[in-house]
């Protein structure tokens, strides 16, 4: 449909085998693995909603020994391309992809291979409708073991603060799509967490005005 938002905003490569490469994995996989390297108690169960291109879990596993990472997605390119990366997989440790609407209220076969240990999002909350953001939550409130955590990494406002950078970020994204934008991490975000059964951990600073944030289920 021509109305159809994109489901990135950038260019992305394409190997021969299918694997899509992208630009803004490039630049944030190495200080999202260091902040991950902290987190993570192999071994670990990951549920990534809305992978891309599939990079993050290909690098993450390579440099994080006991991690299992199950890739998820609703676009139809993305989920080739995650496929590609778990067929080229040589360590056994890449699954799906599974197909999931993060904002419906039964997200298939991940129901039946819960609990799972982390939920892993990055970069979805701002390009997708408020729906999404409220079934990630909840979702993962419904999906996670007693003490796993939900990590989402990407630019927020805090308590309706946001950097220069970030602001005008959000005011392009909210021309391409009304129903985007930039999401507030303490006004938006940790009363659904609050709602759904976990609690807001931690938050770290990440290069480019990003964050990554990690809410806990209790247990």
């Amino acid at each position: 449909m021509a109305d159809k938002p994109p489901v990135a905003l950038e260019n992305r490569g394409e190997g021969e085998d299918g694997r899509r490469y992208s630009p803004s994995v490039a630049r944030n996989r190495d200080p999202i693995r260091e902040a991950l390297a902290q987190v993570f108690i192999p071994p670990a169960r990951v549920l990534e909603i809305a992978s891309g291109t599939g990079e993050h879990g290909a690098f993450l596993t390579s440099g994080l020994p006991g991690l299992h990472w199950t890739y998820s997605d609703l676009d139809g390119d993305s989920l080739v391309s995650q496929r590609a990366w778990q067929q080229a997989d040589t360590a056994g440790r890449l699954a799906g992809p599974l197909r999931i609407d993060a904002s419906a209220q039964d997200w298939g076969d991940a129901e039946s291979l819960a609990p799972w240990d982390a939920v892993f999002c990055a970069n979805m909350v701002h390009i997708a409708p408020w729906p999404a953001a409220v079934g990630l939550i909840c979702g993962a409130g419904r999906l996670l073991r007693p003490g796993g955590l939900l990590i989402l990494y990407g630019p927020f406002a805090r308590s309706g603060a946001m950097a220069p950078s970030n602001a005008a970020f959000d005011e392009s994204l909210k021309l391409r799509n009304p129903d985007w934008g930039v999401r507030d991490l303490d006004r938006d975000l940790v009363p659904l967490a609050d709602a759904s059964g976990l609690a807001l951990q931690s938050v770290t600073d990440m290069p480019a005005n990003n964050l990554l944030v990690r809410f806990r289920k209790p247990g």
